[in-house]
């Protein structure tokens, strides 16, 4: 999974690993190496983020296909960082831990697959733009911290998106793009699964150390997110999501 470099391969693989792992093809067993970066396919061109073109907020049809494209690019690191979360972190947990984040990875194949054919129907693709390069900084800094792992990425990285995807489903709409704001709504709807998934394995493993959830999150949050927690916030999504206003209100 994390050495598939292409695009459609990588879809191919996630879809593929999810159906085996449903019908039981796939041990629970975790005594693979893991690699230190997963694949990369030669475009899009990965840059800094103070180097990255800014793209507007999509009024434009110009600023839409950059704004679909780097949410594609969103979505085809999170299909690793959902692999990467099960194989890493599975054994320290319950099955069924597995079984969200396989679930998890099947959804965002699903998400790049649909966003870079809605690309491709605008006259572009995935890889015609840069992209931002630190999307694996998460992952390779919360290697060694199952709990870390979950605080930023699910808890925090995909509950920004929940704090702004609806306003650029509006956006969208109000351009007159409907077929990429249906697309962004499902998408939209799935996450706030994903984030529910992240907080509710977090909270397990809180009350199995004995540890306040609300508490440990901003611990790791101050030591572990090199982004900032900032509203405004979706709170009815979040809450949704299992992620309530103790968690994060304190820190905006």
């Amino acid at each position: 999974m994390l050495e598939a470099a292409d695009p459609a391969d990588k879809v191919k693989a996630a879809r593929q690993a999810a159906r085996d792992w449903r019908l039981g093809r796939i041990d629970h067993a975790f005594d693979a190496a893991l690699p230190d970066e997963p694949a990369r396919p030669p475009a899009p061109e990965l840059l800094p983020p103070n180097r990255m073109p800014k793209r507007g907020k999509g009024g434009s049809a110009r600023g839409r296909i950059a704004l679909l494209h780097a949410l594609a690019h969103i979505e085809f690191a999170a299909i690793d960082l959902a692999f990467d979360m099960a194989a890493r972190f599975g054994a320290q947990f319950p099955r069924a831990f597995v079984d969200d984040w396989f679930s998890v990875g099947a959804d965002e194949a699903m998400h790049f697959a649909i966003l870079d054919r809605r690309l491709r129907a605008l006259g572009s693709h995935y890889g015609a733009l840069p992209a931002h390069a630190g999307l694996w900084e998460a992952a390779r800094a919360t290697a060694d911290d199952a709990l870390a792992r979950l605080a930023v990425v699910p808890m925090a990285l995909e509950a920004r998106g929940l704090d702004v995807t609806p306003a650029t489903v509006a956006r969208f709409n109000a351009a007159g793009d409907t077929a990429s704001a249906r697309i962004l709504q499902r998408i939209y709807t799935d996450e706030i699964r994903h984030v529910r998934f992240g907080t509710k394995w977090f909270e397990a493993s809180c009350k199995e150390r004995g540890l306040i959830p609300s508490a440990h999150w901003q611990l790791l949050i101050g030591t572990q997110f090199r982004g900032v927690v900032k509203g405004p916030f979706n709170d009815s999504a979040r809450d949704s999501a299992g992620l309530t206003r103790e968690y994060y209100a304190a820190l905006a």
